[in-house]
């Protein structure tokens, strides 16, 4: 039996040698068929943008990203330094004053807000880009000849509505938030340019005439925080989520600068003095026979009775 099994053992290691020898080598694939199979090469997690395609981003991954972070921290700093200044009792430089004067200026401080959301929605960087250098171009060159342009502009038929000029910033800004396609940059830009011109009056009407490089230069140094620092920070979250909340904030816009064009049409109140109430009457009467005086005013005596007085006075004697 131990012989059989052997004989039968050689049979199938021949069989199986066989076989394996009838069978053809495969052949190498080529480059091209590997990549087919593999599908497309994903780019490394570093090279992904900011904002997934999908309409919700993703907070977490973003938060994580260096631009994020010195978007933040640029927001910050803002933040930081006007709260010491407030915070801490000290003289106040007129670097510091420009600074908080441009807070002051509320209606132009949202149209500056709503450049941000305009700029953040941008459809790209170059027009981001556009946005910020026209809003500090405008703003440095009617700084720089303000005395100029000012006469020019008085001299001008715009010279009669300048009070209409900072509501009709906050109009267009808002209108701009709702231009849909390639003309949302050129239309942010026009925004751009009527809120730095009008914010530039501001400044130079207002200017306090005594180191006024240090005050036009916190003016402007805050101007341009307003608009460039929320605009970076909503940037990393850009995305089509972002255009129904930029619409709502250009809504907001419009109704705010109506608002404000309706209050400058309001009658003002007539600032005549009140009639004095009758228990305010003081009506002094002399004893040597002096005219008598009501509230410090002298009343005219009735010269008929006098005459009657006198003559019965008169007719009396012998």
């Amino acid at each position: 039996m131990s012989k059989r099994r052997q004989q039968q053992r050689a049979r199938q290691r021949a069989r199986t040698a066989g076989a394996v020898q009838s069978t053809p080598a495969a052949k190498p694939q080529s480059m091209k068929t590997q990549l087919a199979k593999a599908g497309p090469a994903k780019p490394p997690a570093e090279a992904l943008p900011p904002v997934p395609a999908g309409t919700r981003p993703d907070f977490r991954r973003i938060s994580r990203t260096a631009g994020f972070r010195w978007s933040l921290d640029l927001v910050l700093l803002g933040f930081l330094g006007l709260g010491l200044s407030q915070a801490i009792t000290h003289d106040y430089g007129f670097l510091e004053l420009g600074f908080l004067f441009t807070l002051s200026v509320y209606d132009l401080v949202l149209a500056m807000l709503g450049l941000a959301v305009a700029a953040a929605v941008a459809p790209g960087v170059r027009e981001m880009r556009i946005i910020f250098a026209t809003f500090l171009v405008v703003l440095v060159v009617m700084l720089s000849f303000f005395d100029t342009i000012f006469r020019g502009i008085l001299a001008s038929p715009l010279g009669e509505v300048l009070y209409l000029i900072a509501p009709a910033a906050v109009i267009v800004t808002g209108a701009a938030l709702w231009v849909p396609g390639r003309w949302a940059g050129p239309a942010a830009a026009v925004a751009a340019a009527i809120v730095a011109f009008s914010f530039s009056l501001f400044v130079g009407l207002d200017d306090l005439g005594i180191g006024i490089l240090d005050f036009t230069t916190g003016t402007v140094l805050c101007a341009l925080w307003l608009v460039v620092a929320p605009a970076l920070l909503l940037r990393q979250f850009r995305g089509p989520w972002l255009v129904i909340p930029s619409r709502i904030v250009g809504s907001w816009l419009v109704v705010i600068g109506f608002i404000v064009l309706g209050s400058l049409y309001m009658p003002q109140p007539e600032n005549a003095a009140p009639p004095p109430a009758p228990g305010d009457l003081q009506l002094i009467i002399p004893d040597d026979g002096s005219a008598p005086t009501l509230n410090g005013e002298e009343l005219p005596l009735d010269d008929g009775s006098q005459t009657d007085g006198s003559q019965a006075g008169d007719g009396s004697q012998p």
